[in-house]
Order: structure tokens, then sequence, then C-alpha cells
């Protein structure tokens, strides 16, 4: 639950009220550099830990008042542990849970300007505190006809706001990842791309009917029902799922044997969607799922989906499904394809980032490769971690490579990684394969 003592009674909504918190937080990390580098004059062995810290503390303050987009981006940020320091890591990792709520009032004014009416007048019963608050929007638990309702509301000029924040958190981003410009402006794009479809509450609620229709085949995946009738372009009304967290649920010291059972449940709800939809949940942190009483998945989100395009998914799936990697011609040609290498490199080029892309996939891949996988062994995360961290200071990394798809299908990909990773969880990998062109 929420401190409700910490409830937001207003949202800047407007763009000169929004930049005017971007310049303030500014100014209070220019403050922490000054007062990091003074420090560092008497104290010359002085590291950037608390200098981190600092920041990642004021980013954070700032982006949980702004909600929306400016959080998103901190949200997604926090689950590629590659790209940030530690300390921005655990901060902004608190928005896949929560966020500062909104007032009584001002979700009585949402209601209103949508249905005409207050949440009274719709339901049987509805609780004006929230239960937990993230980035986009906020739950609520309502009740109608006896049934049990969790009322999702958007944040008042979230949906309006997304392009000109994105501009005003471009500048902390390009601090804190160190891209060129050009990568940063893909990513940056493919974001905005997504973020306006996660704010159409409309749409969700059409593609969550689809998706958890179509996901219906799976074992101990369980999802609400949706009422269109009762949501609209910022509020959707579901039935309650109960459950715990990840975080709570790994609080009971659950069995190894029910881990697996959650963690396999977790990898055919990603693959199924990945190779029998081409289309998949690409927000997978922990905030999104439930562990039900009955020890089923609960997913409870639908905002953000990634569809994939056959000229990625086939090249990209054959290198991490089949043995393409032993042919040196064939693993180039997908690599041009995807834009990994580009037409203008040098021969020395191509046999680099042939040899660095070849060692990152393989080590991706590397759950594929067998039938089944433990994802408790911190080994394999040692790895992935190491290498990221490895490229991430190589400067052949730091120009936009890879066409836009990697954004979302890798973090999808990790995502799900690192909550199998926590959960310790040993699952069998060929429920739902790739699907492959036919070698011609």
């Amino acid at each position: 639950m929420n401190d409700q003592n910490k409830e937001q009674s207003s949202i800047p909504t407007s763009k000169v009220e929004r930049s005017a918190k971007f310049v303030k937080t500014g100014f209070q990390i220019g403050g922490n550099y000054i007062k990091h580098y003074s420090k560092k004059l008497f104290n010359p062995e002085l590291d950037k830990s608390e200098l981190n810290e600092d920041n990642a503390t004021d980013i954070y303050q700032s982006l949980s008042e702004l909600k929306g987009s400016a959080l998103k981006v901190a949200q997604m940020l926090s689950m590629d542990k590659n790209l940030l320091p530690a300390a921005y890591v655990d901060k902004f990792s608190q928005s896949q849970y929560n966020a500062p709520p909104l007032s009584g009032p001002l979700i009585v004014q949402t209601f209103k300007k949508y249905f005409g009416k207050s949440p009274e007048q719709i339901y049987d019963k509805f609780n004006v505190k929230s239960t937990n608050a993230a980035s986009i929007g906020q739950v609520h638990q309502a009740e109608l006809k006896g049934q049990k309702l969790a009322v999702k509301i958007q944040y008042p000029g979230v949906g309006d706001s997304i392009s000109s924040d994105l501009k005003l958190v471009k500048p902390f981003a390009f601090r804190l990842l160190g891209m060129s410009a050009k990568e940063l402006d893909v990513y940056m794009r493919e974001v905005e791309e997504r973020l306006l479809e996660e704010t159409d509450y409309e749409l969700e609620v059409r593609r969550s009917v689809e998706f958890s229709n179509a996901c219906s085949v799976l074992n101990n995946v369980v999802f609400p029902t949706y009422y269109p009738e009762l949501s609209s372009k910022r509020i959707i009304t579901m039935s309650w799922i109960e459950g715990k967290h990840l975080k709570e649920f790994l609080a009971t010291n659950p069995s190894q044997e029910l881990r697996n059972k959650i963690g396999q449940a977790l990898w055919d709800f990603y693959n199924f969607q990945q190779h029998e939809l081409r289309a998949v949940h690409a927000d997978p942190h922990p905030g999104n799922f439930m562990i039900t009483p009955d020890d089923k998945l609960g997913a409870i989100d639908f905002g953000c989906i990634k569809e994939m395009p056959e000229d990625f998914y086939y090249p990209f799936f054959s290198l991490t499904s089949t043995n393409m990697l032993e042919d040196k011609e064939e693993t180039i040609k997908a690599f041009r394809q995807l834009e990994m290498i580009l037409p203008n490199d040098t021969p020395q080029q191509v046999e680099f980032y042939y040899s660095m892309y070849k060692q990152m996939i393989g080590l991706f891949a590397r759950p594929y490769m067998s039938s089944t996988f433990d994802f408790g062994q911190s080994e394999f995360f040692d790895g992935l971690y190491q290498f990221g961290e490895q490229i991430a200071k190589m400067p052949e990394f730091k120009q936009a490579r890879g066409v836009k798809h990697f954004i979302y299908v890798n973090r999808t990909n990790f995502g799900l990684y690192n909550i199998l990773h926590e959960l310790k969880a040993e699952v069998h990998t060929n429920t739902y394969k790739p699907h492959l062109l036919p070698v011609s």
C-alpha cells in the first residue's frame, strides 16, 4: 500500500509548468555536482556513488511528481541494469511498483470529464484511495453488482504531454546513457510511439481482450475480465485479481516446485506471444503480474504491445534458435538485414561487429539451446552483465546500430530473464519455439 500522506493534489500539465520542473531539477543536479567536486578537492579518492545517489533521488522525485512518459523512461532504464549506475537502478525501480498517488478530487474530476458522472454514480462502491500508483495511471478498488473491480485511471495531462516530456527528458537521458545523438533519437522515437499507444486506454482494452483470449490456451496464466462499457480513453474497468506481487510472493519463501511453476507460466506467456502472435506484452516489470492464491500467474496490464514484422522476426530468431551462428556468411547476412552491420562498414569493422554480436547473441540465446534452463544460476547473468558493461565502454558502440525493433524486443526478453532469475526458476524452454523460414 502507498503512504497516503504523500498524495498529490495536482500534476503540472502545461508545457510551461512541466519544463519549469525539469529546469529546477537540472539546477539541483548542477548543485550536486558542485558539492561532489568540492568534496573531491579534500578527498581525491572520493568516488561518484554519493553523487549518483543524490542525482538519482532528485531526478526520481521530479519524475514522480510529473508522472507519465518521463517516469516511464526511468522505469524502462531501471530494467536495463547495464545502462545505469546502481543508485539509479535502485531508485528508478521504485516506479515499477509505486509513485505518489493522486488525491480524491482529481479522481472525481477525471470521471466527470469522461463519463459526466462521479465514480459513486457508476459503481456501487468506489475506494477513492488508490491501491497502486505507477507511471501512467493508478488503480482503485470498486464494486458493482457484487463483482469486485479494479479501475485504472490515467493521470491528467499524461497522454497530451508525451512528445514535449520526452524532449525535456532527453538531456538527462543523454547524460545518463552516454548514447550518440542519433542513437538517442531512434530510442526516443520508438519509446514515443509505444507511449502514445500506452496512454490510449480504449486501444488497451481492445488489445487486452484480444490478447487474453488468444493466451487463454496457456496453463497457469489468468487474466482479468475487461468491461469496455465502463471504460473510456483515460479509464479502464476490469475484474479484480487477488494475489501477491513478485516481491511479496518471494517473501513467503515459496518451494522450488512453485517457483518453477510460476516461471514456466511466465516463459510460456512471453514465448507463445512472440512466436504464435508475433506481438508481445513488452512491459515485463514485476508490477504487471500477480501470483494468485491458487498459484497461477495473473497478467494484469496489456498497455505496451510490441509487434514484430517478418523482416525482423525471421533473421533475429534464426540467429538465436538455430546453428546459423556457425555459418559466418549467413550470420553476416542476417546482421546486415538487422542493421547491426551497416553498408559503409570497412572489412575491419565487419569483422569486429561480427565477432562482438556473435558473442552477444550466443550469450543471449543460451536458454534456447537446451530443452530446460536454470535461471537461478548466477554465472549466466554475470556473463550477460559483464559483456554489457564491456561493450558499454567501447566507442564502437556509441553509434546507432540495429533496427528500432531491438529496443522493445531486447527489453522484453531481458526483462523476462531478470524476473525468472529473481524467481530462481528452472523452466522447459522448448514449449513455444520460433517459427523459422525453410532453408531455400
